[in-house]
């Protein structure tokens, strides 16, 4: 388009498609006038400014530019030309299409307090889309005068809205690390239900948001792995004494004279020592077996074997004798202890009828009777 012609045919084609809004003219202003023809492609919309001012937003289609679509502008041009006065004008082409595969992800870990592992710090990273659902409002409040602002140049700050909202929903709503895996696409409806508002004070919306990866350091996974290979273990003692009996029985297998003889030897004497502590062993676990439980009471009134977290009759909690669970985060407390060590909750509560001072769990109040 030449610079010194009227803008007589106003049109925008994005040859890269990374895009979301371009200026016509890139600088400054041009002159149009009334019965110019704005082209308007199915994925745009275009918001008319004269002097600063929007005087409308256009659709899809080939509009020509009247005193009906632009209405304020008939009390901006003069009479001369039959009211075809050239003005001065700018139109901003707004790309409504959806811009996929858009990362986020963490610069620095996310510290993290885990109910199993304390405080650890997390990676997380992901994708997400974004498209422009009010072009007016997304103009003035992110682009401004600037001739050309594609995907890039909002990235960055839509990434710093979502790990904000990431951080807060973790910390809120996950207990443990070990629980991701079954909440993944909870995360991230979650997140995204968050991010909503955030990006809707822009004129945005994110069609798509996508956790792919939510990670621990090296030395925490490690402790993962040892954690799991000491559950694939089960029954250490039975593990070991199954051990000793293989040795045995290769030992048995070795006639041979020689080295051979001596290993075979060396290893019925290394038996030879252990046995007796095996077999000592196992009649100590089973002593123990056959050991009367101790049995304690729940706060319901069942009996408990002894070590009993919680009631396997009703779920209620147990009265180990001299421990206590707190109220809040179940960690195991002293009998007695006013406040959490772990979380710092009260455990003591209020007789909402004398207000005397009374234990969690307890149905009636000691002082005055009144049932809880």
């Amino acid at each position: 388009m030449n610079p010194l012609n009227l803008m007589e045919i106003i049109e925008y084609h994005d040859p890269t498609g990374d895009e979301i809004v371009h200026k016509i003219p890139e600088y400054g202003s041009a002159e149009t006038k009334i019965g110019s023809q704005l082209i308007v492609l199915e994925s745009q919309s275009a918001v008319f400014f004269r002097d600063g001012k929007a005087l409308d937003t256009f659709g899809a289609g080939r509009h020509t530019l009247t005193t009906t679509n632009l209405p304020l502008i008939a009390g901006l041009i003069g009479k001369a030309f039959d009211g075809r006065s050239p003005f001065r004008t700018e139109v901003f082409f707004v790309n409504q299409k959806v811009f996929t595969d858009l990362k986020w992800g963490t610069k620095e870990p996310i510290l993290y307090r885990d109910a199993e592992f304390k405080m650890i710090r997390l990676r997380a990273f992901g994708s997400f889309s974004i498209r422009v659902i009010d072009p007016f409002l997304f103009i003035n409040k992110m682009v401004g005068t600037m001739s050309s602002f594609t995907k890039e140049d909002i990235e960055s700050f839509l990434k710093g809205i979502i790990l904000a909202r990431l951080t807060d929903f973790l910390g809120e709503n996950l207990k443990s690390i070990l629980d991701l895996g079954q909440y993944f696409d909870e995360i991230g409806v979650g997140v995204k239900s968050r991010v909503i508002d955030d990006f809707g004070k822009y004129g945005l919306e994110a069609p798509d948001f996508l956790i792919q990866s939510i990670s621990v350091p090296e030395e925490v996974q490690k402790m993962i792995d040892a954690r799991s290979s000491m559950s694939a273990l089960g029954n250490m003692n039975e593990f070991m004494q199954f051990q000793a009996a293989k040795s045995m029985e290769e030992a048995a297998k070795n006639q041979s004279g020689g080295a051979g003889m001596g290993m075979g030897m060396g290893a019925g004497i290394g038996m030879g020592m252990i046995l007796p502590g095996m077999v000592q062993q196992a009649n100590q676990q089973q002593q123990q077996s056959q050991t009367p439980k101790v049995m304690v009471k729940c706060v319901n009134g069942h009996d408990c074997p002894e070590g009993t977290k919680f009631c396997p009759e009703c779920g209620g909690k147990v009265i180990t004798p001299g421990k206590a669970n707190c109220i809040s985060c179940n960690a195991e407390i002293k009998e007695g202890a006013k406040f959490c060590p772990e979380c710092g909750a009260k455990q003591t509560m209020n007789c909402p009828s004398c207000n005397a001072e009374i234990k969690p769990g307890v149905k009636f109040c000691p002082e005055c009777g009144a049932k809880l």
